[in-house]
């Protein structure tokens, strides 16, 4: 999942949200140096990942792009997970709904900024200013972030391709995020309600 995915599945928890947002840019060890909350937020990002990653419909959307990103497969459909998410009536009512909830995890990450990660600050930075939450609605919201990602990536070079790939297959595509997304919810509730009560942490920091 993408980062509109990961902060609504932080369940308006503040530290689960930083856990959650940051869990890419915290190796190995590191993660033990964060208060338990934002401990807790790491690891349910890493269970969202691994159900993802691991779920049929998941491997079905993939399938779109493996013939053309093979291995990058899985990065475009996160991002494209996102669109679905944002445009998702029974998760945000409205337009306005999902632009308020955008707004409301900025805010909340502004008012924790001293516990974020130095690598981290540069992206956080780019996501408010562009407002990357609010805009996955948007098909070139999606196109903007397949060419970020690309940016980024060592092996590819060209987003154009994957963007053509995601429309001309957006309908072929929805049922699977239909089946799929009510499962991961349900699943990321289940394993936060244990985090909260798990402190088997402190002794893995020992």
């Amino acid at each position: 999942m993408n980062y509109l995915a990961h902060a609504y599945l932080s369940f308006n928890e503040p530290q689960i949200l930083v856990g959650n947002m940051i869990s890419d840019f915290v190796k190995g060890k590191k993660q033990f140096d964060y208060a338990s909350g934002i401990h807790r937020g790491i690891r349910l990002h890493r269970a969202i990942d691994d159900f993802t990653d691991t779920h049929e419909a998941i491997k079905e959307i993939k399938e779109f792009f493996r013939a053309d990103y093979r291995l990058y497969s899985g990065a475009f459909t996160d991002i494209v997970l996102d669109y679905y998410l944002a445009n998702d009536e029974r998760e945000f009512v409205n337009e306005k709904a999902l632009l308020d909830f955008s707004q409301r995890v900025y805010t909340s990450l502004n008012n924790q900024v001293a516990t974020l990660p130095q690598a981290f600050i540069p992206f956080f930075d780019a996501m408010k200013k562009h407002d990357f939450l609010y805009h996955y609605r948007f098909q070139w919201g999606i196109r903007n972030s397949f060419e970020g990602m690309v940016r980024r990536a060592a092996y590819i070079h060209d987003a154009g391709k994957a963007f053509a790939i995601f429309q001309e297959n957006i309908q072929l595509i929805q049922p699977y995020y239909d089946q799929f997304f009510p499962l991961l919810k349900k699943y990321a509730a289940h394993t936060m309600e244990q985090l909260l009560h798990d402190d088997s942490y402190i002794f893995e920091k020992k």
